[in-house]
C-alpha cells in the first residue's frame, strides 16, 4: 500500500497563518514572506490536495467548507509537533531548573526524596530529563546532571553522590528455595546484567570466588529500573548497586542471598558547568540533594 503523500510543511505553515488571518498580506508578514510567495505556497497545497482552501474574493478571503475542516487538523498537527519538540529538546528559556539523569537513578534514588524538595520549594518549578547512558554534558539544555561512573569529566565540577556496594538480590522466594545457598550455585540461576557499567558480575564472581559461573551467562538489560523489576519478579539474580536497590530491600520484595558485598569504584555524581551557575535554582537543588546524601551516610 502506498504511503500518503504529505505537502510540504511551508505550505501548511502558509494555510494556517493565511487562515487565522483571512488574509495574505498578514500571513506573509508574520512568516516574513512576500505576499506573493504565501499566495503561490497556499495555490500549491491547494493543486496538491485538489480542493480549494479558500474563496477569494475582490477584498477578502473566506474558508472554504473544506478549509474549515482542514484548519483544526493542520493546528492540531502543530500544537502536538510544538508539544513534542519542547518535551525531548526543551527551551532554554523555560523557568524551570532543568536537571538530566538515568532512569534508574530517578526512579529508585531521586523519586522518593523529591515530594521533600517540592514541599520546601513550592515556588521553584523542577524539570526532570532521564536517559538511559551517559552522553556529553549539554550545557544549552540541562543545568545539571547526575551520571554514573568517576566523575571525571573535564571543565565540569563534579560532586560524588554515591559509594555503590555490588550485592546479588532474589526473590525471597528463591533465597528460600535452598538451591543458592553459595555463590557457586548461581550456576544454576539466570544472571540479570546491566549494560554500560564497568564493573559487573565478572567484578563480583571473582571477589566471591565462585569459580565454576559463567560471568556474561544470563540475560542483559539497558537499565537497572528493567534488571530490579525482572528480579523482583522472579526471573534471575540481579546485582544490584546499593545506591538504587534500597526500595526492593526495604519492601521485602528482594533480598540478598549472600554475606558477600563488593565495593566499586564507580558512583553517581552530580555535574555542572564549572563557573556561575546556568540556573538561580541549581546552587540551591545541589545543596539541598548534596545534604541528602551526607545525612545518609552519616
Amino acid at each position: 500500500m502506498n504511503k500518503p503523500n504529505l505537502p510540504p510543511l511551508t505550505w501548511l505553515r502558509a494555510f494556517e497563518s493565511t487562515a487565522r488571518h483571512l488574509s495574505f498580506t498578514d500571513a506573509a508578514h508574520e512568516l516574513n514572506l512576500t505576499q506573493a510567495a504565501i499566495s503561490k505556497q497556499v495555490k500549491s497545497l491547494e493543486f496538491h490536495l485538489r480542493h480549494q482552501l479558500f474563496e477569494r474574493r475582490p477584498r477578502s478571503l473566506v474558508l472554504t467548507k473544506t478549509g474549515m475542516a482542514y484548519l483544526p487538523k493542520v493546528r492540531d498537527a502543530f500544537d502536538r509537533l510544538l508539544i513534542g519538540t519542547n518535551e525531548v529538546f526543551g527551551r532554554r528559556k523555560n523557568p524551570a531548573l532543568t536537571l538530566r539523569c538515568s532512569v534508574s537513578f530517578a526512579t529508585n534514588f531521586l523519586a522518593p526524596l523529591l515530594p521533600q524538595y517540592i514541599e520546601q520549594n513550592s515556588d521553584k518549578p523542577l524539570r526532570i530529563v532521564s536517559s538511559v547512558w551517559n552522553d556529553s554534558y549539554d550545557h544549552d539544555r540541562f543545568d545539571l546532571e547526575i551520571q554514573y561512573g568517576l566523575g571525571s569529566d573535564a571543565g565540569l565540577i563534579s560532586q560524588r553522590l554515591t559509594n555503590d556496594w555490588l550485592i546479588p538480590l532474589c526473590t525471597p522466594d528463591m533465597a528460600a528455595s535452598g538451591l543458592l545457598n553459595a555463590p557457586n550455585d548461581l550456576a544454576h540461576h539466570t544472571l540479570l546484567h546491566v549494560l554500560g557499567y564497568q564493573e559487573g558480575w565478572g567484578n563480583w564472581l571473582s571477589a566471591a570466588g565462585a569459580e565454576t559461573v559463567d560471568p556474561s551467562a544470563g540475560l542483559h538489560m539497558d537499565t537497572s529500573a528493567t534488571a530490579l523489576e525482572v528480579a523482583a519478579h522472579g526471573g534471575g539474580v540481579v546485582l544490584g548497586r546499593s545506591s538504587l536497590c534500597a526500595q526492593y530491600l526495604q519492601s521485602g520484595r528482594l533480598l540478598a542471598p549472600f554475606d558477600f558485598a563488593l565495593p566499586v569504584s564507580e558512583g553517581f555524581h552530580l555535574l555542572r558547568p564549572n563557573g556561575p551557575a546556568s540556573h538561580p535554582d541549581a546552587d540551591g537543588f545541589s545543596s539541598w540533594l548534596l545534604s541528602i546524601v551526607i545525612d545518609a551516610q552519616s
